[in-house]
């Protein structure tokens, strides 16, 4: 059975306030006589359930179009908390033996298309824990690994330092907690800082 993990990308989709939302411009149109229809799009690099690139928070770090592809499919575990906001804690989470992609599932993916005035987020102990187990990609259903108003992101750092990535945004309703297979490839951009992807858990 295939779960598709990704948020539908539409013109209503929210992005993160100040960012660039999604918009279609026609070029072609095959009802004007064109003979195929041709389109332009113009639209964030985190658009919707995307993966960051190490770019995006650390000047040096690498372009979406070089993150190790291997972190993003694989083995994965789909865990829900409880916690609706604030920092999530290692006791959140449970047992993550032998887990290296985990997925974290909350109240955020049952949603629709609007802005999530609450979320939980990581914390640096979490990653920390992850990490010392052996967990590779960290995603969440939730808009950013950081609290809504940091601005020096430590999490995101604190991924950075362990070599881990993470999804952003993925759609997890009606998901059941365990253990799945990830297929969340981002694109390969040169010079960009993220990419939307297509993700996907197989039991």
């Amino acid at each position: 059975m295939i779960y598709d993990i990704t948020r539908r990308i539409t013109s209503s989709l929210p992005v993160w306030p100040g960012d660039t939302p999604y918009q279609v411009t026609p070029v072609m149109r095959m009802a004007d006589g064109d003979p195929v229809n041709l389109t332009t799009l113009t639209t964030t690099a985190h658009l919707g359930t995307h993966a960051d690139a190490y770019f995006h928070y650390v000047a040096a770090g690498a372009y979406v179009a070089d993150m190790p592809l291997e972190a993003y499919i694989g083995p994965a575990r789909v865990v829900t908390v409880a916690r609706v906001d604030g920092p999530l804690r290692p006791d959140d989470i449970g047992d993550i033996e032998g887990v290296e992609r985990l997925l974290i599932h909350s109240a955020v993916s049952d949603l629709a298309e609007e802005w999530p005035q609450q979320f939980p987020y990581l914390s640096v102990p979490l990653i920390e824990w992850l990490a010392g187990a052996g967990v590779r990609l960290v995603g969440l259903d939730s808009p950013s690994v950081d609290a809504f108003e940091s601005e020096d992101f430590p999490c995101h750092h604190a991924l950075y330092r362990h070599g881990m990535v993470n999804l952003e945004s993925l759609w997890l309703r009606d998901v059941p907690d365990g253990d799945y297979e990830l297929v969340a490839l981002p694109l390969k951009l040169d010079g960009a800082c993220g990419s939307p992807v297509r993700a996907i858990l197989r039991s």
